[in-house]
């Protein structure tokens, strides 16, 4: 099986409910495009509008099947403010059960994102994309590759996209957007 993993399109904000920008919706229909030619036969996203909106138009195009997942929603590092809240997920990607008031440790959001991927693998699809967000992304590639954590998580653009085949011996992950 090949699973597409795409990270939503720019946004003007990280609430549940922000928006695409204006780049953000332009980058989305070529995005569109550039998904075309890869046969996905099932999309998942996270219920977060920019997620949703991220892959909307492709999936209307294409009459792929289109389902919500709360798997792929962004992991809350805390439910308070942290003004140092980037040295803060730097450091989770290090102690992987760190976990702050109200947030999710980097373990625990591996583990729910995990569920997800092996119930695919396991289905009869060959060809699923998900949509997801920048640090959900990492962690999930990170299984796979195991340098890639808080350095390459910074290196992510608006949209991305990575390929990851589950083929007979070996997983292989490649970056496919450019």
């Amino acid at each position: 099986m090949k699973l597409y993993i795409i990270r939503h399109c720019e946004a003007d904000g990280q609430a549940p409910n922000a928006s695409l920008t204006l780049a953000g919706r332009e980058a989305s229909r070529r995005l569109a495009k550039f998904l075309s030619d890869l046969n996905i036969e099932l999309v998942i996203s996270s219920p977060f509008t920019r997620a949703v909106h991220t892959i909307q138009s492709f999936v209307q195009h294409n009459n792929v099947p289109f389902k919500l997942d709360d798997r792929l929603k962004e992991r809350v590092l805390s439910s308070e403010d942290i003004p140092d809240w980037y040295e803060k997920l730097q450091q989770t990607y290090i102690e992987k059960d760190l976990n702050f008031t109200g947030g999710e440790s980097s373990n625990e959001a591996t583990k729910r994102i995990n569920e997800l991927v092996e119930e695919l693998k396991q289905s009869n699809y060959k060809s699923v994309a998900i949509v997801t967000h920048g640090n959900i992304m990492s962690l999930l590639l990170n299984q796979s590759q195991p340098h890639f954590g808080f350095d390459e998580w910074k290196q992510l653009s608006n949209p991305d996209v990575f390929e990851i085949d589950f083929g007979n011996e070996q997983t292989v992950v490649n970056r496919i957007w450019r």
